[in-house]
């Protein structure tokens, strides 16, 4: 009983400290990172970021946007067992989680605002390409050779600036198929993404008090517009998913791009 009592007065005391617009920009982002999640399988994490950190800091609005889209995961992967290339999602997972860590001695050496601004780059470059239908060769778009390199570049990426999603979903988008299996590849790799972030934030004791009370707080509302996200796809979003899926990710590229331009030249 007594325990009950201090996580609800704490919950009210970390609410207190936030005025009615933050509290109804976090509401937003959470909404529109869950319905991203549900419906092009990507995205939530960088939305949540980019409005969280102009209230909390990229200390506690990263491992926030981890912790909310671990449930979301488990509620979508009935999706990727279906439908998914479990090869495919498989060779990239094990690829990523082993280069993962490594990303943290990249990290050191390289600046990650410059890596944002090449990798930003690099995405805007592949989805006009494959806008074009600019594909790779059959032979060599199925080999695991190819599958083990993105899941190798996704995870350093990941773990040197926290935004492997896009090479990931690039991968993902360049496999052949229809809407619902390219939309499950890209569910199973960015998953993966998501928890190879756990065990190094869950070490360097980012998961707090204040985050873990907010990430409970936010977690329902991203869940249920994962759901509606999901429900729109699909209904009639399965028809205008690839377009789509490469909008969301040249608009989060030019958003990452002007975000690391102007720090920067801040710095």
């Amino acid at each position: 009983m007594g325990t009950g009592v201090t996580m609800i007065e704490t919950v009210f005391t970390t609410l207190s400290d936030f005025s009615l617009l933050e509290i109804l920009a976090i509401i937003f982002s959470a909404g529109l990172a869950g319905f991203l999640r549900g419906f092009v399988g990507f995205g939530g994490a960088i939305a949540v970021v980019l409005v969280l950190n102009l209230v909390f800091g990229p200390l506690t609005a990263i491992p926030i946007a981890s912790l909310i889209g671990m449930p979301s995961t488990v509620q979508l992967l009935p999706t990727i067992i279906r439908h998914a290339e479990r090869r495919f999602v498989t060779v990239f997972s094990i690829s990523c989680i082993i280069a993962a860590p490594a990303g943290a001695f990249v990290l050191v050496a390289i600046d990650p605002d410059l890596m944002k601004i090449i990798i930003s780059i690099f995405v805007l470059i592949m989805v006009g390409l494959l806008h074009l239908n600019l594909r790779p060769k059959p032979s060599y778009q199925n080999s695991d050779l190819e599958t083990i390199l993105a899941g190798v570049i996704s995870g350093l990426i990941q773990g040197a600036a926290a935004v492997g999603g896009p090479p990931a979903v690039l991968a993902a988008l360049s496999r052949p198929g229809d809407a619902v299996r390219q939309r499950a590849n890209v569910l199973g790799t960015v998953s993966t993404l998501n928890f190879c972030a756990f065990v190094p934030f869950w070490y360097l004791g980012l998961y707090n008090y204040r985050v873990l009370v907010v990430s409970l707080l936010v977690v329902p509302i991203y869940m249920l517009s994962t759901a509606v996200g999901a429900h729109f796809f699909s209904t009639t979003g399965h028809r205008h998913y690839r377009p789509a899926a490469l909008l969301t990710l040249a608009v989060l590229g030019t958003i990452t791009l002007g975000v690391a331009v102007h720090a920067e030249l801040v710095n």
